[in-house]
């Protein structure tokens, strides 16, 4: 008999997404994970609690598998992660709509949330309207993500598809900066969002 295989919690993470990627969030189970890696389902446990951690960590895995956005303007760092965002979702449309479904809990999977909390801060967005803005843009891209990776426009040439993106974050934009007058405030401001 061979060497048992190691693994840790990114073994398991990355091997859980191929298995979505490969037969769909439906056929995800701690039993295939660990057929997959050759290890009893119960070797998993060392480093996912369970279905729901090997979720959450699959979040965390589709909003971390980009660089995080370039320091900047607040809107070059909001497009570039918007972009990100839909590159990630032509590549797993099996899984990504699991963004849908589940919130970031993982403090690596928090880190994009963030990164878009901080970009709002200095778009002038006033703190206590960040969460919702962020959470109304959030919804917007990541359902034209799923949307797209998902075929629903898959009758329109990609040429159409990168002019409709380009319009939902033209529209975005202009929503922040509409929240950023209601603050009254210029960018800038005191402490971190969050």
């Amino acid at each position: 008999m061979g060497r048992p295989a190691l693994i840790d919690r990114d073994v398991v993470l990355a091997t859980g997404l191929a298995v979505a990627d490969d037969h769909g969030l439906d056929a995800l189970t701690m039993a295939a994970v660990a057929a997959r890696l050759s290890v009893t389902p119960m070797a998993l446990y060392r480093h996912v609690a369970n279905k729901a951690d090997l979720l959450d960590g699959i979040v965390e895995l589709l909003l971390t598998e980009f660089p995080p956005p370039p320091v900047g303007p607040w809107a070059d760092r909001l497009t570039a992660l918007a972009d990100a965002i839909r590159t990630s979702a032509q590549r797993h449309p099996a899984v990504f709509p699991l963004l849908l479904q589940r919130p970031a809990t993982t403090p690596r999977a928090r880190r994009a949330r963030t990164s878009v909390y901080w970009a709002l801060k200095d778009a002038g967005v006033a703190a206590d309207r960040i969460e919702q803005t962020e959470r109304l843009i959030s919804t917007a891209i990541l359902g034209f993500a799923v949307s797209e990776a998902a075929g629903r426009f898959r009758h329109h040439s990609r040429r159409q598809l990168d002019a409709d993106f380009a319009q939902l974050q033209a529209l975005l934009g202009s929503f922040i900066e509409s929240e950023s007058q209601i603050a009254g405030a210029g960018p800038g401001g005191e402490g971190a969002p969050g």
